[in-house]
């Protein structure tokens, strides 16, 4: 029989009243924790659950002092606890409201990044012009006006104007065949008039067939714009006379924005001007032990600094909800997340879903076995600050502070609605390697444990694995995250903006009957 002593550091016990600890490296059958008091029994891969008392059939387990699932059979002390023995668990939880709300301690000298003011006061992290599409007919078009100023292809199209971090098309597939008075529209119309006026964009363009159902005027009026912004143009292809056409003029427009665009500079602002988008992907066992708390501690730097932080992915906070409305500032915000959350069961129910059909099959290798488990680990991206307000998908975020946005949990569609809202900076963890990016809003991958940096080193900008096997902390994390964020939000560029990610990952919700 081997011995793993405290010092090997095998297995992390998250909270004393706990029935599983986490191994923090594949363990044998036989192996001694000391620290627990028990032999493990059968092959414990890296990430996953160890029970730690013998547990009954039907009875709950708890990680994080929380219920992730019920045993499905008896389990044994030192037995593997995953999908095999685990199931989910429907139970009542305790939505109380406000209890834990505090007085937010602000910094007493604000933090700075050096952003882009633009004419409004609003600030810039990234200084791009962007070509929209009102409807999937226009987007090859788009592409190819984008294309056209794309450093790789053209290296002298933006050699003039070196304040403009380049010309990106977002497309997307939807835009015609759809209600014209729905959920559907409404939803995408608020996503393209947030990124019409995010302030990461210098000047937009937007490009339409002309016949489709989504309007580029309906988009305007959707998001209060009139179409007579200086810097917001659009057109259509029949108005043009065909792709050809559409494509020079688009070009031609470009070329007109370029030299105002370059007319900027990088000036000090308060890190209250940054507003960030909180992301997990691939999450695996260590995402609620490293990355996602790493992050949250973060996320309480940038809200002590007057920031303003977006947790969002409705499905993938169900089943730890109740923290959140614990933190809610009002009965009305809580009440607010509640109503999304039952949306969300009611929509599942008319579409033959179910809201526990997460953790993936990637999450599941990782260690992650039912949703409650998996969502328990993603609201530590949150945080503890208060929950100030809660936003529809692509709503403009108006509150500073930490603040929720409804959601999908699929990512890009996720980070879509928050850039829609107005983050300027994504941050994403991942445990099992998600490979992401988000034009015009920069995007930091931060890894959940050491082997995946090392293994994916080109795509992760921070390794928060030293919590796992001792070597770093929570708090020391949190800080080297926060001034990560000024950094890029100050115009370093992110591993997934050096490897050219960011406009495939538009992707609005879509809702509603496609006709």
């Amino acid at each position: 029989m081997s011995s793993l002593d405290s010092q090997a550091h095998a297995v992390i016990r998250l909270h004393p009243n706990d029935d599983v600890v986490i191994a923090t490296r594949q363990l044998m059958s036989g192996a001694r924790l000391d620290t627990e008091d028990l032999v493990v029994s059968g092959l414990i891969p890296p990430g996953h659950k160890i029970a730690t008392r013998a547990i009954g059939k039907g009875e709950p387990v708890k990680r994080y002092n929380q219920i992730i699932g019920v045993a499905r059979e008896n389990i044994a002390r030192g037995q593997h606890v995953h999908v095999h023995n685990l199931g989910m668990a429907e139970f009542e939880r305790e939505h109380a409201f406000g209890i834990d709300v505090h007085p937010t301690t602000y910094a007493p000298v604000p933090a700075h990044f050096m952003g882009i003011r633009r004419s409004d006061g609003r600030v810039a992290t990234r200084n791009y012009i962007g070509v929209l599409t009102s409807v999937n007919c226009s987007a090859t078009a788009a592409r190819a006006i984008a294309d056209y100023f794309r450093r790789d292809v053209h290296p002298d199209a933006l050699a003039d104007y070196p304040n403009v971090d380049g010309v990106v098309a977002l497309t997307h597939g939807l835009g015609c065949g759809i209600d014209s008075h729905g959920e559907g529209i409404a939803i995408l119309r608020r996503t393209l008039a947030g990124y019409a006026v995010h302030p990461n964009f210098a000047s937009v363009l937007f490009v339409g067939l002309g016949c489709e159902t989504n309007q580029i005027e309906g988009v305007l009026a959707a998001g209060g714009l009139d179409g007579n912004q200086p810097k917001l143009r659009s057109f259509t292809i029949q108005d043009s006379g065909g792709t050809r056409k559409t494509v020079e003029r688009g070009i031609a427009m470009v070329k007109d924005m370029l030299a105002e665009a370059n007319r900027v500079e990088r000036v000090p602002v308060p890190a209250s001007h940054l507003v960030v988008g909180l992301q997990c992907g691939g999450s695996d066992g260590y995402s609620g032990i490293s990355a996602n708390p790493a992050l949250g501690a973060a996320v309480d730097r940038l809200v002590q600094h007057g920031g303003t932080a977006i947790l969002s992915e409705t499905p993938e906070i169900y089943g730890a909800e109740h923290l959140l409305t614990r933190r809610a500032v009002s009965r009305e915000v809580g009440e607010k997340l509640l109503a999304r959350i039952a949306w969300w069961q009611d929509y599942c129910v008319r579409n033959g879903a179910a809201l526990d059909n997460n953790p993936s099959a990637g999450n599941k290798a990782g260690g992650l076995t039912t949703i409650l488990e998996k969502s328990l680990g993603a609201v530590a991206k949150g945080g503890t600050t208060n929950l100030v307000e809660v936003y529809e998908y692509a709503q403009p975020v108006t509150a500073k502070g930490f603040v929720f946005m409804d959601s999908p949990g699929y990512d890009p569609v996720s980070a879509t609605g928050q850039v829609a809202s107005g983050a300027n900076l994504i941050c994403f963890t991942t445990g099992r390697g998600s490979a992401y990016g988000c034009s015009p809003a920069p995007s930091l991958k931060l890894s959940t444990n050491t082997a995946l940096w090392e293994r994916q080193e080109d795509d992760m900008d921070i390794d928060c694995g030293g919590v796992v096997d001792g070597t770093a902390t929570i708090d020391a994390l949190g800080e080297a995250i926060f001034r990560m964020m000024l950094d890029c939000a100050s115009g370093t560029r992110s591993k997934s903006e050096l490897l050219g990610y960011g406009q495939n990952e538009f992707v609005p919700w879509q809702v509603g009957v496609i006709a």
